[in-house]
């Protein structure tokens, strides 16, 4: 997959057919529109190409100063990959470029630069400054500079907002399975592994810590969770707790990771976890001991997970 940081970087004099939108989470109704992408381009040779944007134009806009992502940056781009997307446009989205006329963002970029033959764009969207274009002026582009404007009916596009917010809803509550089924993959937090103050090692469960520096990233709620994850192209299991450890009273939130049969050092290392499915919520216990007690049951029930 080629990956362009911006419209102006795209470079390939080919005729394209493109689809635009934030795509956040990648899922399965996403997925129906860029199989779309895909099986159109090789019918009509054209060059297959994804427009998303980047910051989230919410953030930007000042709208939803709250909105939370399910996927980082890097995490769209490697699910966008896995699907076979052939070229990725991620543009920054700011200030400057939300007060664009639609004209000139047609004509200029889509026309222009992107030299479009077939476009695929939900039956709501709409471009330029102050949303001032819709889709049927895009027809009207579309006739005149002789490219196709294929429409996403109200039904397919709001099946994929509703998923979308039933996706953030079920992370949020911890229900990870159910998120997964909308996703058609498992929920992943990424992060860089950082130095804790060795407790875990102490009471024999040992934990990588993870930092997610992306702040827009949802997270789901406190709890201990089953996961999964690849290291070094080997996978390995293990169990999840994000919270405030309430036991040793601590106010600062973590997300602590302990994997089966593992020993290596993975410090300042960058891993993703799969999080598969919420065992328990987080309990303040009476002692270090009774801790040490609950994840000895944790771990049989993980592996009883694993070896189903």
């Amino acid at each position: 997959m080629k990956i362009f940081r911006s419209i102006e970087d795209y470079n390939l004099n080919q005729r394209t057919i493109l689809t635009i939108g934030t795509f956040d989470g990648v899922h399965e109704g996403h997925k129906k529109i860029l199989n779309k992408l895909m099986s159109t381009s090789k019918k009509k040779s054209l060059s297959s190409v994804v427009l998303t944007f980047f910051p989230h134009p919410r953030i930007i806009l000042n709208k939803y100063n709250e909105v939370k992502m399910i996927d980082t940056l890097d995490e769209k781009i490697k699910a966008f990959e896995k699907l076979g997307i052939e070229n990725l446009i991620i543009h920054p989205f700011d200030k400057n470029f939300s007060l664009l006329s639609a004209d000139q963002f047609i004509k200029d970029y889509l026309i222009e630069k992107l030299k479009i033959n077939h476009i695929i764009i939900g039956y709501d969207h709409r471009f330029g400054k102050g949303r001032e274009a819709s889709v049927d002026d895009l027809k009207k582009y579309g006739e005149s500079f002789d490219f196709i404007v294929e429409e996403i009916k109200a039904h397919e596009v709001e099946s994929i907002a509703v998923s979308s917010t039933k996706i953030r809803d079920s992370i949020n509550s911890g229900n990870l399975d159910k998120s997964a089924k909308f996703l058609g993959r498992f929920f992943k937090i990424t992060g860089k592994v950082i130095k804790g103050d060795g407790l875990g090692k102490q009471i024999n469960y040992p934990t990588a810590n993870l930092y997610v520096e992306e702040n827009y990233k949802i997270i789901p709620k406190d709890g201990v969770y089953f996961i999964k994850t690849l290291i070094d192209n080997k996978e390995f299991h293990g169990m999840m707790n994000i919270g405030h450890r309430p036991t040793i009273g601590e106010n600062k939130k973590s997300i602590e990771v302990h994997l089966f049969d593992f020993n290596k050092d993975i410090y300042d290392k960058t891993i993703s976890v799969d999080v598969v499915l919420k065992i328990r919520d987080e309990i303040k216990f009476s002692s270090i001991e009774a801790l040490k007690e609950q994840l000895k049951k944790d771990e049989t029930y993980c592996n009883q997970l694993i070896n189903k």
